[in-house]
């Protein structure tokens, strides 16, 4: 039904997106700001919001930034609750803050494990917590969960985000039965991403050589933030943004082990630069990059500003048809009925005959 209800307007609704200082976060508050909502900003860095939130107010839109670190679960059910005061009723709730660390498993830390699953993860974990208890009373809602192709097919280097948004599905998939067993006119929903033309390449910790980049193709902020909104509008289980996403989707569930070799062979290679990391290269594991915060990263050349967004259990659904056709070609001869065989009289017969013509 989607997060406004039946008949009910877009101007005015409140919507909360965390990690709203950057990227896409900074892009999905422009983008319902740009429809008259108002939105909640949540954050590590308070100067960095405050910039959000002029930037909407000088587009006639009306913001509210509250600093917080969405691995602390209190400061996001305090930020949630200061949200409710200042605003109104929390109508849709955009978990999308995130963190990464560019290295082998063997070169990561276990602190930087740590981090990176208290905020990818348990990030949202609090975030859905938070929008749950403001929801439940009023039993409508909608929660996104910010996904991506990672969820599903993991990549080198980044075992910490991978394994983080792989946790995302698992907690999304069991809260949704939940929702479904208590009847509830809360709807959750995941939008999975390509590669997407962030800061996150400017200023996420890495152990490698050479600066890292996405691997291609990339999209650029305002289209994710585009799907992002349509899926509030229309909550479906699972968006999938761009084919590269639908790719390694239903490329790791057809072949996972080609996959697997693919990437050992291509995937460092993908996720470099070439240029060396610059010496006293700072990062935001553990504290904000200030001067980075801005919605584009630093791939714009090559960011495409369309991709196509697709419904999961549509594209699966037209891979079942096809499926169901291919195994119906493959036993349409074993159906048919069978030519009798020809008894040794008649064999004899039919080469008399074909003797005489000769």
């Amino acid at each position: 039904m989607g997060f406004f209800g039946p008949r009910r307007p877009v101007r005015g609704r409140v919507a909360v997106v965390t990690g709203a200082s950057a990227g896409v976060g900074r892009a999905v508050a422009h983008r319902f700001a740009s429809e008259g909502c108002l939105v909640g900003l949540i954050a590590r860095d308070a100067a960095a919001l405050a910039d959000v939130e002029r930037e909407i107010a000088e587009t006639g839109g009306r913001a509210m930034a509250v600093a917080a670190d969405v691995a602390d679960s209190e400061a996001v059910f305090n930020a949630a609750r200061t949200i409710e005061d200042g605003l109104g009723p929390i109508d849709v709730w955009v978990n999308n803050a995130m963190l990464t660390v560019y290295a082998p498993v063997m070169a990561t830390s276990a602190d930087e494990f740590r981090r990176v699953t208290e905020v990818t993860y348990l990030g949202y974990v609090h975030g859905t917590m938070a929008a749950l208890r403001h929801m439940r009373t009023r039993n409508r809602g909608t929660i996104i969960q910010v996904g991506s192709a990672l969820a599903y097919r993991s990549i080198p280097l980044q075992a910490a985000y991978c394994g983080a948004k792989h946790a995302i599905v698992g907690f999304t998939d069991a809260l949704r039965s939940e929702l479904m067993h208590d009847r509830s006119g809360i709807d959750v929903t995941v939008v999975h991403l390509p590669a997407v033309n962030t800061p996150q390449f400017d200023w996420a910790r890495t152990h490698m050589s050479t600066e890292p980049r996405p691997l291609p193709p990339v999209t650029q902020p305002e289209r994710i933030a585009d799907a992002i909104f349509g899926a509030a509008l229309r909550p479906r289980r699972e968006y999938w943004v761009g084919w590269s996403t639908v790719e390694a989707i239903l490329g790791n569930m057809v072949a996972p082990g080609f996959l697997d070799r693919y990437l050992a062979s291509r995937g460092y290679e993908g996720e470099a630069t070439g240029r060396p990391v610059a010496p006293g290269r700072r990062d935001n594991l553990t504290a904000p990059v200030h001067a980075l915060h801005r919605t584009h990263g630093s791939f714009n050349r090559e960011a495409r500003a369309s991709a196509p967004a697709f419904i999961s259990a549509d594209v699966r659904g037209v891979l079942a048809v096809a499926a169901a056709g291919l195994v119906a070609l493959l036993a349409a001869p074993r159906l048919l009925p069978k030519a009798p065989k020809a008894t040794a009289p008649a064999l004899r017969l039919r080469a008399r005959r074909a003797l005489k013509r000769a």
